[in-house]
């Protein structure tokens, strides 16, 4: 017996389909990508981010989401609470702590909180008569546009865990986040451009970084892509100096081969993301720039962003996604820090509100000039709100510590019911007095509104279907138009 005939003998089945020239996962894979002219050639890979159809017929397209990354304080800017007011300066009482858990309990146990009344006044808008704080006037102007969700809870009081379940449904690192599972269920429809972008302002990025905007084990094709608001987008994007267009299109031309004899011989997912990565990077050298050259936007648009050209800002940012999502983008999510006032609940808040008020509420009102605002979903919010009893660290200054109950977050847009408010707090703004609200609520609401049931959007991973919303989550359906 030879040693060709002595393999021939010993091989496996698993490996005779592995290795055979047409076997039968070749057979599938060449009847799936034999009607595919995306990419030019009749035995491409699917383009993973080409747009599916989703559920049902949804009430939006895109979703931009403005995260305020450190947890405001919803008692110095949407709940108000006049009886917490009055109660200004009195010990809270220990029903109101007993068995409950806060971050830095040290500062609550030493000597009894006190409740803290806003210094802030409130003032109604819109036909609604939504309370909105002095902080931000720009947002209460566009009051009758928005929709309010009160006494919202979430599962962890720490900053990266919070975040995490905020923008994958779990405190656990390694899951997909919201934008990876949207355009995983419908993709998206820019050609040009990714589908998931992200772009942050701020101090410094969120706590959590990269994991929040993560495919998890969803393919790489669906991780969100940071981009910059100054110069190129992406770090190399441009072609580098002496290097012929001719050339670069030669060498992109050689390693997609390469990919594209791996890709057919494993049929792995991951290759397919590499290729489909190289060839939008490719688009994006035209794409790119134009996207972030603000030259044709009015100098009244500018103005009302409060713009300022080649300055990496919220304002900027929040300029961009409006152009993003014009282009197709499906999901965009703004980062913006420095919301984590524990000291301090006094300037500092002032400041951060000066720099999102006025962009915010541009960007509702350019979306609606647009016409874009009908089928984009705008989120605004934080991981979780502030206690209504006072934190004291530094003589003379006090500020708010995390609490993982009765949060606010608002929406505009994509098919939710404008001037609407939903949830209520208590007296002291500490718990939910009416139904509860959780987080996983948010995230099944804001699949519905893009066709997709939540219990239906699923990924099977270890042997195990997971799913956003993990084993719970309802639509909030009063808050839909």
């Amino acid at each position: 017996m030879t040693p060709e005939d002595r393999l021939l003998l010993y091989q496996t089945r698993r490996h005779f389909f592995q290795r055979c020239g047409i076997g039968l996962g070749q057979i599938a894979l060449a009847s799936l990508l034999s009607d595919n002219k995306l990419f030019g050639t009749s035995t491409a890979p699917l383009n993973p981010m080409a747009p599916k159809p989703p559920h049902f017929a949804p009430k939006a397209k895109n979703v931009i989401y403005l995260f305020m990354a450190g947890g405001p304080s919803q008692l110095e800017l949407f709940d108000y609470k006049p009886k917490l007011r009055e109660l200004d300066g009195k010990v809270a009482p220990e029903s109101l702590l007993k068995g409950k858990r806060f971050a830095f309990m040290d500062t609550f146990t030493k000597n009894p909180p006190k409740l803290l009344g806003t210094r802030r006044e409130f003032k109604r808008y819109g036909k609604s008569g939504v309370y909105i704080s002095e902080l931000l006037p720009n947002i209460g102007s566009v009051a009758d546009d928005l929709a309010f969700i009160h006494g919202i809870s979430t599962e962890n009081f720490n900053h990266a865990p919070a975040k995490c379940f905020m923008n994958t449904g779990s405190i656990r690192f390694g899951r997909p986040s919201l934008g990876s599972w949207i355009t995983y269920g419908i993709g998206s429809d820019s050609q040009d451009l990714p589908g998931f972008v992200v772009l942050q302002s701020g101090p410094r990025g969120p706590r959590g970084g990269a994991a929040l905007w993560s495919s998890g084990f969803l393919p790489t094709a669906y991780q969100g892509v940071p981009f910059r608001s100054g110069g190129d987008p992406i770090l190399d994007l441009s072609t580098p100096k002496g290097v012929p267009a001719q050339a670069q299109k030669q060498t992109l031309a050689a390693i997609r081969e390469l990919n594209q004899i791996k890709f057919e011989g494993t049929g792995d997912s991951e290759i397919n993301t590499r290729i489909a990565a190289y060839e939008m990077a490719y688009r994006m050298q035209t794409s790119g720039p134009e996207l972030i050259d603000f030259s044709k936007e009015s100098r009244e648009t500018l103005e009302m962003y409060g713009v300022e050209p080649g300055k990496a800002s919220f304002a900027n940012n929040c300029l961009l996604a409006a152009r993003l999502v014009e282009r197709g983008v499906r999901f965009v999510q703004l980062y913006h820090t420095d919301w984590d006032h524990h000291q301090d609940v006094g300037q500092p808040l002032d400041d951060v509100c000066r720099e999102v008020d006025r962009p915010t509420a541009a960007l509702v009102r350019d979306l609606k000039r647009r016409g874009l605002l009908d089928h984009t979903l705008v989120i605004w919010g934080g991981e979780f709100g502030r206690t209504p009893m006072g934190e004291v660290r530094d003589a003379g200054k006090v500020g708010r510590n995390h609490h993982i109950d009765a949060f606010t977050i608002f929406m505009a847009g994509g098919g939710v019911r404008a001037g609407e408010q939903i949830g209520v707090t208590d007296d002291l703004g500490f718990s939910n007095a009416g139904e509860r609200i959780e987080v996983h609520d948010l995230h099944a609401t804001i699949l519905h509104q893009l066709g997709l049931e939540h219990t239906r959007l699923t990924f099977t991973f270890q042997g195990r279907p997971f799913r956003l919303t993990d084993v719970s989550g309802r639509v909030l359906d009063k808050l839909l138009a």
